[in-house]
């Protein structure tokens, strides 16, 4: 599945858990994003139907229980809104260890993109007078951070627009000009890529978007390309960049029984009193350094010192982010 295709199915399910009454195809299509379209324009209607009708199958598929019905007899065209207390989970117990996995992979899900986009729906939704329920997505709204270069570049995908951007490699001093038909965003061994058809090399190229330097910019009309048929666009990164090379060394001291995915990666492990320590291979200090931290207190870098340093970052960034959540809250 497309990764506009997942946000336009998340939006949906937001915008069909915020209201209890039902809504109709035409109110779903003016408040979601991914449904825009001109409703008078014959070719354009009958493709949102086409599209609507996959993403309410796929949605029962994968166990929404979506509901059809009418809001009053009055009423001549169906409408559609999911069961809140068929689609609630019962309480859930979970251990200590158990719940700090799920407080940490919530954390990782976060897309301020996708929020917004879920923020705008519920607003228009308000703006033509269907009663929203605010505590009905509480825990839905995703927030990770992404490269600046993340959200243009997923929208010219989404609206089929050419971009262009100023792209840095390691071997050159100055950033060179690229112009691209994005095809999709993917996320690659914890980098985020965008794939496409590059236009001055008339050839598919795949660019790392924390090499995108200054603003990415949208140029032509909507609609403009047509990407190739079930295009695999991570099988694309992996061809591009190859195996990863990890020549770097680090040692890290892993509390005793703990951190077997890191036990795992070790070429070396050498027992001692205050924990094991380990040996790991890496090619970049800053992502070794996120993979580390979602082991918290187990896990202590002792070598390199760029490791170290990476580590704090990182983990200084977190606490920022965590003080910024709750005052928002």
């Amino acid at each position: 599945m497309s990764r506009s295709r997942t946000e336009r199915l998340v939006n949906l399910v937001i915008c069909l858990l915020s209201t209890r009454r039902f809504l109709t195809a035409a109110q779903i299509a003016a408040t979601v994003p991914g449904y825009e379209h001109h409703p008078d324009d014959a070719r354009e209607h009958e493709a949102f139907q086409r599209k609507f009708e996959r993403d309410k199958a796929e949605l029962r598929e994968l166990g929404v229980p979506l509901e059809t019905g009418t809001a009053s007899a009055f009423d001549t065209e169906p409408g559609y809104r999911i069961a809140q207390r068929e689609y609630a989970l019962p309480d859930i117990p979970l251990k200590p260890d158990e719940a700090a996995a799920v407080g940490i992979a919530a954390r990782l899900w976060q897309h301020a993109g996708l929020a917004a986009a879920a923020s705008s729906g519920l607003a228009k939704l308000r703006a033509a007078g269907v009663d929203v329920d605010p505590q009905a997505t509480l825990g839905l709204e995703p927030m990770v951070t992404v490269d600046p270069a993340f959200a243009p570049l997923t929208a010219a995908a989404r609206d089929r627009r050419e971009v262009r951007f100023d792209y840095r490699v390691p071997d050159q001093d100055a950033p060179t000009r690229r112009r691209l038909q994005p095809w999709g965003v993917v996320c690659w061994r914890g980098r985020w890529y965008v794939v496409g058809h590059d236009l001055d090399r008339d050839a598919t190229r795949c660019f790392r978007l924390s090499r995108v330097a200054g603003a990415v910019r949208a140029t032509g009309a909507s609609g403009a390309y047509q990407p190739p048929a079930d295009v695999d666009l991570i099988s694309h990164v992996a061809r591009w960049f190859g195996p990863t090379e990890r020549p770097g060394r680090a040692t890290v001291l892993v509390a005793s029984g703990r951190a077997a995915g890191l036990r795992r990666w070790a070429v070396e492990t050498t027992a001692g009193p205050e924990g094991d320590r380990l040996v790991l291979p890496y090619a970049d200090a800053d992502s070794l350094a996120g993979h580390l931290v979602g082991y918290g207190p187990d896990v202590r870098v002792l070598d390199p010192p760029e490791v170290r340093e990476a580590v704090i970052q990182r983990l200084k960034e977190i606490a920022v982010r965590h003080d910024e959540m709750a005052v928002s809250r």
